[in-house]
This record gives structure tokens, C-alpha cells and sequence, in this order.
């Protein structure tokens, strides 16, 4: 072969690949995300998104680079859930993930196609919302916010802690599958404590002051919060008032006691979202909503808030405080 034949081809070799078109980037998978609370409620770590993310980077998912996060608080709003749903479906999400039945509700209404991991919802079978826990059916799965059976343990707590009540008002939504079904539990074994149950419905802040003022006008009360959205959006009002009537109350979530309550036991919302991640993780990487099982809490929390507990007047037992992962002095 003549030199000057093979130095033209070796050029012509090594210029091929800058020829070849460019192969276009991957598509960074893109998550919605609609949380319960406040964006800042950064000091409840129920309402932080930082959970889910650290799990999802762990999985090889980083925001910014193959992931994008957008996220909104629907801060118990109706009117702000509802805004945000149509904002985050605009994205065209890869997957959503939501928290508590008020936001899960009306997204399912709006899709019955996006994948849908949910975290923290009571009783969505009893809502109509999938078809079961072990084969949800549909877009969505998730963790259920917790058992029925756990609503006796609140009962259980608040004559531990204040042994002399005879009395207990149940603040819960009546509007809901849930709320009924958390008063129906702890009515059923109200008698076994020595305790009369009363219903108080949660529908606005007057009507949950004015049943509350009704009810501490008479001796030896005491409250139980069950779990619901609207619970969560009159947290301070609730609380206010238990200190002012000075009622032992007993409610679901630990924000509660941060802000004054005096004891919580219920599941953990960032184990939830950590798990949470993990789904997301198996939907982006082509498994099905619909295949995945509904699953319960792993793992509860206890917190005592022993300022309100002195502020009462009441002793907690040693064993109590030993089982608490919180203790707010």
C-alpha cells in the first residue's frame, strides 16, 4: 500500500466517531411530593422531607442529577391541597408521593394512572381508595398511617398517666371512615378503664372550642386527639385549650407534644417516608403500584412533655418515662 493511501485512511478512521450523532442524555425521572404540614415546620421532623431524600440517595436516586424533586405543603388547606395537586400533575410526575387521606383523596379523582406511593392514611381500604392492602389494585400504594387496634392504647395511656379520670372527651372527624372507626375502638373498651367517652367532631375551630369549653365544666376530664387532617390543622388551638381547661390529653402525633401537648404514641412518619423511598425506588425501576402491598407501621413513638405533665399536677410513672423515646423537660 502506497504511504500516502494509509495515512488517508487512518484520518478518515479517526474521524468517524466525531461523525456519529451524540446520544442524548437520560431524562432525569421526575418525583412529586405533597407532605401534610408546613414548609416551615423544619422542627417537626414529621413534616421534613430530608427522610425520604436521604433514603432515595442511598438507592442511587440524587435530586439534580438523575431525579427531580418538587415539593409542596398543603398545610391541612382543602383549598392549598387542591391547588397543589394541579401544580404537581402539570409536571408530569414520574411518581407522587403524598401524606395523609386529605391530599390522597382528591389526587385520586384527578389520576388513575400516575404511580402514587402514600404514606401516613388511615384505612384506605375502609375509604374506598384501593381495593385492599395486600393487592391495592390501581395507581396507588403505601403505609397505613396505623391499626385500629392502636386507638385502645390511647385510652390505656391516659389513665396511666392521669389515673383519676372518669371522663374523655374524643376529638375526632367524623367526616371520615377513620375517624369513626378510631372512636368505635376506643368506646368499645372505654368501660373496662372506669371511663364515660363523649365524641367531640373536629369540623372548625368554634365548634371544636365550644365543645371542649362544654365539656371542662365538669370534673375529672380528660381528651384523646385521634388521628386526622383536620386534627393536625388546629394542633395549636387544640392544645391551648387543653392547657387552659387543664385536661391530660393523649394525642396521636409527637408535633403535638413539641408544642405544649402532654403525651403521644404513635407510628413515625419519617420511618413511613423512608419506606416511601424505597417504593419509589421499585416504581422507577418498572414494578407496578398495583403489585405492591399496603403495609403497616414498623415502628411507634412515645413522647412525654413532663412541663405540662408538672403544669397538671401529675406524677408520670417511672416505667412510662422508661419507654418514652421522647421526654420534653
Amino acid at each position: 500500500m502506497r504511504r500516502r493511501e494509509f495515512v488517508g485512511g487512518l484520518a478518515g478512521t479517526a474521524a468517524w466517531p466525531l461523525l456519529a450523532p451524540a446520544q442524548e442524555p437520560e431524562r432525569p425521572r421526575r418525583i412529586a411530593v405533597l407532605l401534610g404540614g408546613t414548609a416551615s415546620e423544619t422542627s417537626d421532623a414529621r413534616d421534613n422531607i430530608a427522610p425520604f431524600l436521604e433514603v432515595l440517595n442511598q438507592l442511587g436516586w440524587t435530586d439534580g442529577r438523575n431525579i427531580r424533586v418538587e415539593s409542596r405543603w398543603g398545610a391541612g388547606n382543602v383549598d392549598n391541597i387542591g391547588k397543589y395537586i394541579g401544580e404537581l400533575i402539570a409536571l408530569t410526575p414520574d411518581v407522587i408521593v403524598v401524606t395523609g387521606v386529605a391530599a390522597l383523596a382528591p389526587l385520586l379523582q384527578i389520576t388513575r394512572t400516575v404511580p402514587i406511593v402514600f404514606a401516613f392514611v388511615a384505612d384506605p381500604v375502609g375509604a374506598g381508595l384501593i381495593d385492599s392492602l395486600s393487592r391495592p389494585g390501581g395507581n396507588a400504594t403505601g403505609f397505613i398511617q396505623f391499626e385500629y387496634s392502636l386507638s385502645a392504647k390511647w385510652l390505656e395511656l391516659l389513665k396511666q398517666i392521669a389515673p383519676g379520670i372518669t371522663r374523655a372527651a374524643v376529638i375526632r372527624d367524623a367526616a371520615t371512615t377513620s375517624g369513626i372507626g378510631q372512636f368505635a375502638v376506643i368506646q368499645s373498651v372505654a368501660s373496662s378503664f372506669g371511663v364515660e367517652v363523649s365524641p367531640v367532631n373536629v369540623r372548625d375551630a368554634g365548634e371544636i372550642d365550644r365543645a371542649l369549653t362544654r365539656f371542662a365544666g365538669s370534673a375529672n376530664g380528660g381528651l384523646i386527639v385521634t388521628g386526622s387532617a383536620l386534627a393536625n390543622a388546629h394542633r395549636e388551638l387544640i392544645v391551648d385549650l387543653a392547657a387552659r381547661y387543664k385536661l391530660s390529653a393523649v394525642y396521636y402525633r409527637r408535633s403535638f407534644v413539641s408544642r405544649g401537648g402532654l403525651i403521644s404514641y404513635g407510628p413515625d412518619l419519617n420511618d413511613q417516608l423512608r419506606r416511601a423511598a424505597g417504593y419509589v425506588d421499585r416504581i422507577l425501576k418498572g414494578e407496578k403500584p398495583a403489585d405492591l402491598p399496603v403495609l403497616s407501621p414498623t415502628k411507634y413513638d412515645l413522647a412525654i412533655n413532663v412541663k405540662t405533665a408538672n403544669a397538671l399536677g401529675l406524677t408520670i410513672p417511672e416505667s412510662l418515662l422508661a419507654r418514652a423515646d421522647e421526654v420534653i423537660e
